[in-house]
């Protein structure tokens, strides 16, 4: 099983799509190579992009940046202990006896 991570939060949709537009290297990315390069489905990216959704595992979140050619951080803030993730992708957490 594998540990659960706390979500990366996109921080701009537009921003998402004025990177697939021009990456690190001056050239467009599509929607396919980069849910290729993030090894996730491509409908993710896509509802990325359209603020549908707003976030995406760290590892996914990484690949993404890395894909466009930026720093993780330009295009992704952490969840976790001082930053809440958005209510979509609330998990109620239970604690276990010791």
């Amino acid at each position: 099983m594998r540990p659960q991570q706390n979500p990366m939060v996109l921080v701009s949709p537009d921003l998402l799509v004025q990177l697939m537009q021009r990456t690190g290297n001056g050239r467009e990315v599509s929607v396919r190579e980069l849910a290729q390069a993030a090894q996730c489905h491509p409908s993710k990216i896509g509802h990325l992009r359209t603020g549908e959704r707003s976030t995406a595992t760290h590892d996914e979140a990484l690949a993404i940046a890395k894909r466009l050619g930026v720093d993780l951080l330009v295009l992704w803030e952490h969840t976790g202990r001082t930053v809440p993730a958005p209510e979509e992708d609330d998990v109620t957490l239970t604690a276990v006896p010791a």
